[in-house]
């Protein structure tokens, strides 16, 4: 494969060529752009070729060649605009065709963030994807992208081949899209308004080589906004969405909000997750005896070692039940809990998921017990596979 058909991408002002059309820019946060002389000058600088033109006719005044010459598209943007629209097209037609080659749609929200969303994200794209599975994982947090740090892959790049960008390959085989590819400058924050990131989003949807798969799962940033309609709204037949949260009121009530989006959209709510639901001390002692450990407030818990002398005790860190009630109440499923582990934590730093270090532990087989009730909620005909967003 040559160069000329296979390109790194990297973040620039646009895609490349056939890619023009594309919202992704940056503003690095450097210099501020320089005011304008005048009216003119600055509706040509902040609104693109049609306002330039204006802009351009308006100075002229009386020069009725240089108003006409504003007003008449060289022949070079006629090329780009057509060159756009020819990109739209294929985009919109390629968003159809994921109904034929993705099995399962999921949505992973959260209605607040530090929940633990993107870490359950890829927890269940992993766990997906040792079924098996040929699983896809889409970031869609434009502003805060965390996923390929998360899978160990955060300094690998995208490739552009005739018109398509093809995802990163992650543990397992899971196919990766992230702004966080796209950018040269972890730091360098990302500063778009809202028309600007539903374009990059439309983008990752339409332009991106995902090829058949059983699953694509879809990590969106917190709340119920932009990123999730646009998705909603772009994205055909998507098989439902799975809410996580942590046990306690603050997160439950913007966890209701998440499920009643669902409902509003008229998209399937899969289930509730419940995150963090409880820290497991272990240790040893007499077998048959009994033992008292200091939980919170140094409140007083009584456990009993086994016939072997181990004895184990679950701390309800951020109390407990909360998805579990919050689900019943709302009549939706609920899909169990992940405890609190702080390998969790060590593993997302390190870019090597906890079901990926250590598959046996306890985080993994909670994982395989919340995909489990997933993939019951799953219709049977949506698709050749899964996707989870």
């Amino acid at each position: 494969m040559t160069a000329a058909r296979r390109r790194r991408l990297k973040w620039t002002s646009q895609f490349p060529e056939s890619m023009s059309d594309s919202p992704i820019s940056h503003h690095t946060g450097g210099e501020p752009p320089k005011k304008p002389e005048d009216d003119s000058a600055a509706g040509a600088a902040g609104a693109g070729p049609a306002a330039a033109a204006d802009g351009a006719k308006a100075a002229a005044g009386s020069d009725a060649g240089a108003a006409a010459g504003a007003d008449a598209p060289s022949t070079e943007e006629q090329k780009t605009q057509m060159e756009q629209a020819y990109a739209q097209m294929r985009r919109k037609l390629r968003m159809t065709q994921l109904a034929e080659g993705i099995k399962h749609k999921v949505m992973v929200l959260s209605g607040k963030g530090g929940v633990g969303k993107s870490t359950v994200a890829t927890g269940l794209a992993l766990s997906l994807a040792r079924q098996g599975l040929s699983v896809g994982l889409m970031d869609i947090d434009i502003t805060g992208p965390n996923v390929p740090k998360m899978l160990g892959v955060s300094g690998a790049d995208l490739q552009v081949e005739e018109g398509q960008i093809h995802p990163v390959i992650g543990p397992h085989g899971v196919k990766v899209i992230s702004m966080a590819f796209l950018l040269e400058d972890e730091d360098a924050p990302v500063i778009w308004r809202g028309p600007i990131k539903l374009g990059a989003i439309q983008q990752f949807i339409g332009d991106v080589a995902w090829g058949d798969l059983d699953a694509l799962i879809i990590d969106f940033p917190p709340g119920t906004s932009d990123e999730p309609l646009t998705v909603a709204q772009s994205l055909p037949n998507i098989s439902g969405v799975v809410v996580v949260t942590t046990p306690q009121d603050v997160a439950l009530l913007d966890s209701r909000k998440s499920i009643n989006f669902a409902k509003t959209l008229k998209l399937p709510c899969l289930g509730v997750i419940e995150n963090m639901a409880g820290y497991t001390l272990r240790g040893s002692g007499e077998p048959n005896s009994s033992i008292s450990v200091n939980g919170p407030e140094g409140t007083a818990i009584e456990t009993e070692c086994d016939s072997d002398g181990n004895w184990q005790v679950t701390l309800d860190l951020f109390k407990s039940g909360g998805g579990e009630s919050a689900a019943e109440e709302l009549g939706v499923p609920f899909l169990g809990r992940l405890p609190f582990d702080p390998g969790i934590v060590r593993g997302g730093d390190d870019g090597v998921h906890r079901i990926v270090a250590d598959p046996e532990c306890d985080s993994a087989i909670a994982f395989d017990v919340v995909v489990k009730n997933l993939q019951a909620q799953l219709p049977e005909d949506s698709g050749p596979g899964l996707k989870i967003i």
